[in-house]
């Protein structure tokens, strides 16, 4: 438990950001503040089971996170078998998610809490597993069956395909599903998400640079690439810098304090 509530603060990072009202409104109510929680991916990486992150449920529900806000256990990149099953379908890796992941969902929403899941615009995530180009309809449905709450959605081997029609055909599946499913665009800010693209697919989030790295050179990268975005961000709609390093290892107290609080 000590250890899980350590790590808890790789949560999504929430910005204070001022709300406008733009076109093309996000298909529910679903974000009418930022989606705060924690995601495996700036600590863990692949190294993830079904045990870590029933300890993080946890340890956010016992903590006082939970009642604070912070609502979401989002699992990152890794978590599916190499191939699908003879549906068609996506399943968990028999070995680091035996039980699966409907279950775990109902674990983690027994404890109050919302579960999330990854993949990614393309024919592979960005660690080589089985992706949701061309499957998109099939993989939300799936999700959905299995009661998940917030799909990442990144950017890796996209075959150079418009990012619009890719990221608009996850949105429409996942409308059609009937779920409410908080959608978060993982596209790098490669097409300025902000701008339009993001509402119009059916975006609760988009992603306005690369990846941030555990230095404070990092976090004041991505903090200067925020500079006038804020015009664009409100309920439903927000710009996303990207997660929280805070306790990894890599900066002082101070930044990390500092980082926390941007």
């Amino acid at each position: 438990m000590r250890r899980a509530l350590a790590l808890l603060i790789s949560a999504l990072l929430p910005l204070s950001l001022t709300a406008v009202a733009i076109a093309e409104p996000a298909p529910a109510d679903l974000a009418s503040t930022p989606p705060m929680g924690w995601n495996s991916w700036n600590k863990f990486g692949c190294d993830i089971n079904e045990d870590l992150i029933r300890q993080t449920a946890d340890a956010i529900a016992s903590s006082g996170m939970r009642d604070a806000g912070y609502r979401y256990v989002n699992i990152d990149d890794c978590w599916m078998a190499r191939e699908r099953d003879t549906e068609g379908r996506l399943q968990a890796d028999p070995v680091r998610f035996p039980g699966g992941i409907k279950a775990l969902a109902d674990y983690v929403h027994a404890k109050g809490l919302k579960l999330g899941i990854y993949s990614s615009a393309g024919t592979h995530t960005c660690a080589g597993y089985p992706a949701s180009l061309d499957h998109e309809d099939v993989d939300a449905r799936t999700w959905a069956d299995w009661g998940v709450d917030y799909l990442k959605y990144d950017n890796c081997f996209n075959e150079d395909r418009p990012a619009l029609d890719r990221y608009r055909a996850m949105g429409e599946a996942l409308r059609k599903t009937g779920r409410d499913i908080v959608y978060s665009l993982c596209e790098w800010g490669q097409n300025k998400p902000w701008e339009g693209l993001g509402r119009e697919v059916g975006g609760h989030l988009w992603r306005t640079t690369g990846d941030i790295s555990d230095n404070w050179t990092s976090v004041m990268g991505i903090l200067d690439q925020q500079v006038g975005l804020e015009q664009y961000a409100g309920p439903n709609g927000w710009n996303d810098p990207d997660m929280l390093e805070v306790g990894n290892g890599g900066m002082t107290d101070a930044e990390y304090r500092a980082h926390f609080s941007l």
